[in-house]
């Protein structure tokens, strides 16, 4: 057993992770910290229903404007996609109902955990989004929140919402394939 140099705790050499943002490991603290995909993610948070829910026609990628605290937050994960959606307001792009619980230890100021965050994109391509999102029965939902080389980033999609019907159609192609799938298993081996 090993003890840590921080805080002079036992550890389990499972929990070491290696932070994106620091680079240094940390073995004594429990922060649910994610590794970093090869092409330099580090993915945070995800809505997984969107796909479900929603008719995914185009994605785009927007820097996030946040506070000290709320970065540190979402640097352990800390943070829920589901009910978020962006909505254009002039020239600019904000997020709102996004979830980043409030962080331990900020003694800074108090900071609602879903209050409307500003979206950082070019201007043309706000104007762009504004137009495809002002189509009715479109939206602008996020669907992944992650670090790329330090920058906390969102990844929105141009996305139609399913109705019921579309919803079987999916439930039924998803189980036929995996009903293909639990038959062909075991029968081909290379």
């Amino acid at each position: 057993m090993r003890v840590c140099q921080f805080r002079h705790l036992p550890t389990e050499p499972v929990r070491t992770r290696i932070l994106a943002h620091s680079r240094r490991a940390i073995n004594c603290y429990n922060l649910r910290v994610a590794e970093p995909k090869k092409d330099g993610k580090l993915i945070v948070g995800s809505y997984r229903k969107a796909r479900f829910h929603y008719e995914i026609l185009e994605e785009h990628e927007a820097g996030l404007e946040l506070k000290g605290p709320e970065v540190k937050s979402l640097r352990n994960g800390k943070v829920t996609l589901d009910g978020s959606f962006a909505r254009a307001d002039g020239d600019q792009l904000y997020l709102h109902n996004l979830y980043i619980a409030p962080y331990v230890n900020n003694t800074i100021e108090d900071i609602s955990p879903t209050r409307t965050r500003r979206l950082l994109m070019h201007r043309r391509e706000i104007a762009k989004l504004s137009g495809k999102h002002s189509v009715k029965g479109m939206s602008l939902i996020p669907l992944e929140i992650y670090f790329k080389r330090g920058w906390a980033k969102v990844l929105l999609a141009v996305a139609k919402g399913k109705r019921g019907p579309d919803k079987r159609d999916s439930i039924k192609k998803k189980d036929a394939a995996r009903e293909m799938e639990r038959e062909f298993k075991g029968k081909f081996k290379l």
